[in-house]
């Protein structure tokens, strides 16, 4: 196991108890964008927890991993439903990878030909 998935939340809380006594408006924002988000009208839990794993994968954040794997199975949701939700996400992260590739290539060209119009 590559992390101890069932300790982990706990060490998590442990530091945003830490980092709210450093900056208690940065993590009571948080703490109230994460609640407005928690509370749809149209999606359902399991739907919404989905969807958040696919995000958690693709920003790389191991305490929403925990926190929207647990929420998902709570939620009714299936390895096979969670595994479908990730392969969404490799697909986007993938897709996201090469439209900004195309970001580069376009900074390149405008950068270079700054440069060669400077040097004219």
């Amino acid at each position: 196991m590559m992390l101890d998935w069932n300790a982990y939340p706990e060490q998590v809380h442990a530091r945003i108890k830490e980092m709210s006594r450093f900056a208690p408006n940065a993590v009571a924002g948080f703490f109230a964008l994460a609640n407005g988000a928690s509370k749809t009208t149209y999606l359902d839990a399991k739907t919404r927890e989905l969807i958040a794993i696919a995000i958690a994968v693709t920003t790389r954040c191991d305490g929403c991993i925990g926190v929207h794997t647990d929420r998902a199975i709570k939620a009714g949701a299936t390895r096979e439903e969670v595994a479908e939700a990730l392969g969404i996400a490799i697909a986007l992260n993938a897709g996201a990878a090469l439209t900004y590739s195309a970001h580069v290539l376009d900074a390149y060209a405008a950068i270079d030909g700054a440069a060669k119009s400077n040097a004219e």
